[in-house]
């Protein structure tokens, strides 16, 4: 346990940063996957929605600090593939 009253206070601050960014990065997971389980349930409107609305919030997590812009790219990139292939075939 910290002794100095900065090392307890960064204890207390670290804590509640924690606890927001756990809140923040499942709901960016919580998008990602009805994304998901639109495409694989090969509604096409639905995921295109469902991508319309996840795009921001990824995009927050990173100004947020809590993935990498590139991460975020990466994930946006693979879900717009998945829901172009949908309304490709559909």
């Amino acid at each position: 346990m910290a002794n100095i009253k900065s090392a307890k206070k960064r204890i207390r601050s670290s804590a509640r940063r924690t606890e927001i960014n756990k809140t923040r990065r499942s709901r960016i997971r919580t998008f990602i996957k009805k994304v998901l389980v639109a495409a694989e349930a090969g509604d096409a409107s639905l995921a295109k929605e469902a991508l319309q609305a996840a795009q921001p919030e990824i995009h927050r997590g990173v100004t947020k600090g809590l993935m990498h812009k590139n991460t975020a790219a990466r994930t946006i990139s693979r879900l717009s593939k998945k829901v172009k292939a949908l309304s490709a075939q559909g």
